[in-house]
């Protein structure tokens, strides 16, 4: 399809100016870098599950916080919330599930996960509601309970 001379100059210059407009728009910045909360040296923390947090995939968000446990220490990681049902998920660094509790042996909807630590370094504690269902206020305590000798 061609155009006339007189309109083919027409367009030419509105379509130039559309292009030096869009290629000239700041770009919008990709989501945040994934970044998980250093639990503070008390290892406990009071905090809000919401839907700003990290997408599940399989439905609902989760809260990650780093903690640094040592070879051969055992630990209870408790979250309690009157919000949502908790979910606790312990992860090595590599992202590898080490240990996850839904409902802890009170018969309450919170979360006591006991486990072992077998290699020192930095774990990632996700806290999430169960199923995806619910948000809302939550604490969270990572207690040492011995180190083995």
């Amino acid at each position: 399809m061609r155009f006339h001379p007189r309109l083919q100059r027409g367009l030419l210059l509105p379509l130039a100016l559309t292009t030096l407009v869009l290629t000239s728009l700041p770009a919008k910045a990709q989501t945040p870098v994934y970044s998980p909360i250093p639990l503070p040296a008390a290892r406990e923390v009071n905090d809000i599950l919401s839907d700003r947090d990290i997408p599940t995939g399989a439905g609902g968000f989760a809260r990650d916080y780093t903690v640094n446990l040592e070879a051969d220490d055992q630990v209870a990681i408790d979250v309690i919330s009157d919000e949502f049902d908790t979910l606790v998920i312990l992860m090595n660094k590599d992202g590898v599930t080490v240990g996850e509790n839904d409902d802890g042996p009170d018969g309450t909807t919170n979360s006591l996960l006991f486990a072992r630590i077998s290699e020192s370094g930095t774990y990632t504690v996700r806290v999430r509601a169960y199923s995806g269902q619910g948000t809302g206020s939550f604490y969270l305590k990572v207690a040492r309970l011995r180190e083995v000798q």
